[in-house]
Parts: C-alpha cells; structure tokens; sequence
C-alpha cells in the first residue's frame, strides 16, 4: 500500500508545513538516506564501528510517534511513526564518533515525519539513526566539526 503525506498525517496527527504536496507518495527507502540533519543509516553499513550496550533497553514505536531530534531552536521535530507492534528503538548505543542517536528494528515500514521535510518511508530492517555534522570554518581545534540542526 502506497502512503501519500497526508495519509501520514491524518495517521499520525503530525503536522508539516502548507508548502508540502500533501497528495505526494512517501518513498520507502531500504539504503542510505537523509531527513534534514538527520541520516538513516543500514545497520550492516555501521555495525563494526558500534556497539549496543549490554543493557539494551527496546522501546516500542507507537502509531504518535517519538521524537528522535529537535531543532537548536525548539521547533520541527523529526519523528519515528509505525504501526503499533512493528518497529522498536534503542538509545543503548555506543558510537565513537557521537552522533547516533540510537537503532530502530522495524518489521514493516515506518515513517520519519518533519514539519519542513515531509515523510519518508523506512524499509523493514536494522538502521542506525544519526545526527549530520559538518566541518566548522573556526579555526580552534576544539570546533573543528559542528552539528547540523535545521
């Protein structure tokens, strides 16, 4: 079954911005993709760089959602949807290089929701979700990388 935005929407109760085509079908994704400052990534493509702590502690994904990252501002949350029962996530993760955010485990698609970005559909799999970073232009080596929030 095709999702459109507004099939997400109505769904959810989530909300994006007027300039989106709401008629627009979600594309379902099961490589490599992005959302904003927001980078879905296979499990398999990470899984010698992270780690699951060994005290894995597996939330279930409700039809409302939960909020995976915030703007610097405060506002335009990107969110994890599915069906009830279909996808799980973790924050139990250790990554080196600090920008996960935790792992979903989905055995149908589910949906990153934002309000300026729209939806895009999660093949069923393993990923790693993660924050963007980018090469600061401040010259102290502290700053060299910053995070990206749109």
């Amino acid at each position: 079954m095709t999702m459109t935005l507004a099939d997400l929407t109505d769904l959810t109760g989530l909300d994006v911005l007027d300039h989106l085509e709401r008629q627009v079908t979600i594309p379902v994704v099961d490589g490599l993709q992005a959302q904003g400052d927001l980078i879905v990534i296979p499990y398999a493509f990470v899984e010698h760089s992270v780690s699951q702590q060994s005290y894995v502690r597996w939330q279930d994904v409700p039809a409302g959602g939960i909020e995976l990252l915030r703007s610097a501002a405060g506002g335009n949350p990107h969110s994890l949807v599915a069906d009830p029962g279909t996808c799980r996530f973790t924050n139990s993760l250790y990554d080196p290089t600090r920008l996960a955010l935790g792992v979903i485990d989905t055995k149908a698609v589910a949906y990153l929701i934002h309000p300026e970005h729209g939806g895009t559909g999660i093949a069923p799999g393993r990923y790693v979700i993660r924050r963007q970073r980018e090469r600061s232009t401040e010259r102290r080596a502290w700053s060299a990388n910053r995070m990206i929030a749109d």
